[in-house]
């Protein structure tokens, strides 16, 4: 019997992208539909807003930068919230008092690749910041987060106190800048193919047992 060669699915978003945390349970959702086809699962960093500094901003802030009030956002918030919850999500936006810049957060789910944690820990980040409305800019939140997800705590807090991985995690939300990828989130399949938004899980497993099927046929030729 031939085995299948798994197919590769870059997800390329950002923890702070209600969208992306939607689209996140709906991959899985997806994936869940073809439990029979092999995949390769990796979590992409984007940044949806690069001009926030590393430091964060107050939300207030934030949202009259980007929508021109507080108030301009609620409507927007209001599509998202059901859209969240429809997937048995909670996004909280009254919560959120601090929008971070996500670079540390990119860099703890690429640390917890290396055990095997990268969902689970973007998943804890996206909780706590939609559902919780934490402060992501705050070591400790992040460090604890690390901890929750099987990561040394200790071991975090130093090599956040560093630049360990800034270049690699710049560079790969660069990189995928590059490729025109400017909305999140994005699916690639096989480095090919490339779905953007948070599409409905049929499909997506519509997409994820399509692209398997031809590059197991381009393997087998």
């Amino acid at each position: 019997m031939s085995t299948l060669k798994p197919l590769k699915i870059d997800i390329v978003s950002d923890v702070v992208c209600p969208w992306c945390y939607i689209g996140k349970r709906r991959i899985e959702e997806a994936l869940a539909l073809v439990p029979d086809v092999p995949v390769e699962v990796h979590y992409r960093p984007y940044f949806l807003n690069p001009w926030v500094p590393r430091e964060g901003i107050s939300r207030e802030e934030y949202l009259t930068t980007k929508f021109g009030s507080v108030e301009a956002y609620k409507g927007i918030a209001g599509r998202v919230v059901a859209a969240a919850k429809e997937e048995g999500l909670t996004y909280r936006p009254d919560l959120v008092q601090r929008q971070p810049n996500t670079t540390d957060c990119h860099r703890l789910i690429h640390w917890a690749q290396a055990i095997g944690a990268a969902a689970e820990m973007k998943q804890r980040l996206m909780e706590l910041y939609f559902r919780d409305g934490g402060d992501l800019t705050d070591t400790e939140v992040l460090v604890q987060a690390a901890a929750d997800c099987g990561l040394d705590a200790e071991d975090v807090r130093r090599r956040l106190a560093t630049d360990e991985d800034l270049a690699l995690v710049s560079g790969q939300a660069q990189e995928a800048a590059d490729k025109g990828v400017s909305g999140v989130p994005t699916y690639v399949f096989a480095q090919k193919y490339a779905v953007s938004g948070a599409q409905a899980a049929d499909l997506l497993a519509r997409a994820i047992r399509q692209v398997s099927a031809e590059v197991n046929a381009q393997a087998a030729e």
